[in-house]
């Protein structure tokens, strides 16, 4: 039996070993990056920024060095467990990766045993013959002399590859989405926190300008100025309340779980500070962003398409073959029957279809040249994110310190213009347009505050970091998560 099955492996590891000695694949080349070699130079600050320095590399930032805070960071926790868009982001991984090792498999013979009966008769009164066969069966093997199986096979790991990096991608998305979510939610209570003390204040004075009415000091004019300011406070509340409880619910969608009760946990958005990044150059955005590997990798698996359409104009040569036993008798299958072997190579080659194969292979060369065009748009992307993210990083800081350096003088103002308005040395309108300014003040510098650090999860992000894990190494670098 041994020598009848080496009679079929013979030539077929002879066959294999000429299959995918050729590949008809354009040679790939990494596309310039079509960006300046810098990044455009931003505005310096007039001060110099308080936030701590981060001196590594931002892609190789562990989120969890990143966010300080620790509710942030068990919000993050939690969230790369529970949200559904990175399941998802895992399963197509799971998909790609199975489909590869589907195409990859095409690449080998599939070796299977085939155990078949028959029993006949030729007419009437005739005797029913019976045969029995089994053995070793190979159908259809592809010699693949031109690399078309080849090529389909690493395009469809480009495609697995470039999945990974897609999920890399989503994750450092929804690290950065959780974290944003969260210091809206700060930055929302403390609107809240402020609006309910500007509320207080109005009412407290709205009820010194009825006591003022009723003694013929204030006009009815001063009392319906009063009470708009009362009734602006109380809506302003009201939607400040409606804000945060938007906030929570996009929060319970980030993480996928409901949140605890203290979300926010004592935190502030005036106590939270994020550091700031080295921008490194435009190069280290080719490395360092997974949506731009992603890009390149389509990039690879449509130069292999080229390489598998071109091989259709080419002969295809199929193999087929079987070894093993035949016998009239099932019980003597194996052991009276008849060995024998069959070996049928099949070659077809395209002679007329219609321009199939021409157009296969434009398809192919159109489909390289988009992915050309998106992954250098994907490089151009990039460049203009951290770009704006840098501006906001020189520029951020020294907004703040202005609007609060506003804030400081407007409640100077406002308490100065009580005191005057108790006295009666001020009137009523000075006191409820310091009211207003200095709300409008606190407001904008809460807003200053939220665009500050937002803008560097921004930076965080579109300089590739957060996919990294932290690990216990020598040196103490974290390493990538693998």
């Amino acid at each position: 039996m041994i020598k009848h099955i080496k009679l079929i492996v013979t030539p077929l590891a002879l066959s294999m070993a000429l299959a995918g000695c050729m590949s008809l694949a354009p040679d790939y080349e990494r596309p310039a990056a079509p960006v300046a070699s810098a990044f455009p130079a931003v505005p310096q600050a007039a001060t110099a920024s308080t936030s701590p320095v981060i001196n590594q590399a931002p892609a190789a930032v562990a989120w969890q060095q990143f966010f300080a805070d620790a509710r942030l960071r068990q919000l993050i926790d939690q969230a790369l467990v529970n949200n559904r868009d990175l399941r998802i982001a895992i399963a197509n991984i799971e998909q790609a990766r199975a489909q590869y090792r589907i195409t990859r498999a095409d690449r080998l013979p599939s070796v299977g045993l085939g155990v078949s009966g028959n029993r006949r008769t030729v007419g009437e009164d005739q005797p029913i013959e019976s045969t029995y066969q089994a053995g070793l069966q190979v159908t259809s093997f592809e010699l693949d002399l031109f690399g078309r199986v080849r090529n389909l096979s690493e395009a469809a790991l480009a495609q697995y590859l470039a999945t990974e990096e897609a999920r890399k991608t989503t994750q450092i998305s929804l690290i950065a989405s959780v974290a944003n979510a969260y210091l809206q939610l700060l930055a929302d209570e403390e609107l809240l926190r402020i609006t309910q003390e500007t509320l207080k204040t109005r009412q407290d004075s709205d009820r010194l300008t009825q006591l003022r009415f009723e003694n013929g000091v204030a006009s009815r004019l001063d009392i319906q100025q009063s009470r708009s300011l009362v009734e602006t406070a109380l809506a302003t509340l009201a939607q400040q309340q409606r804000f945060r409880a938007q906030d929570i619910n996009l929060l319970t969608l980030l993480v996928g779980q409901p949140l605890p009760a203290d979300v926010s946990s004592g935190a502030t958005l005036a106590k939270t500070e994020l550091p700031d990044l080295p921008a490194g150059l435009p190069s280290d955005l080719l490395v360092n962003r997974p949506d731009i590997r992603a890009a390149e990798q389509e990039l690879i698996g449509a130069n292999a398409n080229i390489g598998a359409a071109r091989a259709n104009f080419f002969p295809r040569i199929s193999l087929t073959g079987s070894a093993g036993s035949a016998s009239t008798e099932l019980s003597g299958l194996f052991e009276s029957g008849t060995w024998g072997w069959s070996f049928a190579p099949q070659a077809i080659l395209p002679i007329f279809d219609y321009g199939r194969n021409t157009a296969t292979l434009g398809a192919a060369r159109a489909q390289r040249d988009i992915a050309v065009a998106r992954y250098e748009q994907s490089i151009q992307t990039a460049f203009r994110e951290v770009a704006d993210a840098l501006a906001g990083q020189a520029t951020y800081s020294e907004q703040l310190r202005a609007q609060a350096a506003v804030t400081e003088a407007e409640a100077d103002r406002f308490n100065l213009s009580d005191l005057r308005f108790r006295s009666g040395a001020a009137s009523q309108l000075d006191l409820l347009d310091a009211q207003r300014s200095l709300f409008q003040s606190q407001q904008l510098s809460v807003q200053a505050n939220l665009l500050r650090l937002q803008n560097q999860v921004a930076l965080y992000r579109v300089l590739g970091g957060g996919w990294v894990e932290p690990a216990a190494q020598a040196d103490g670098a974290p390493v990538a998560a693998r």
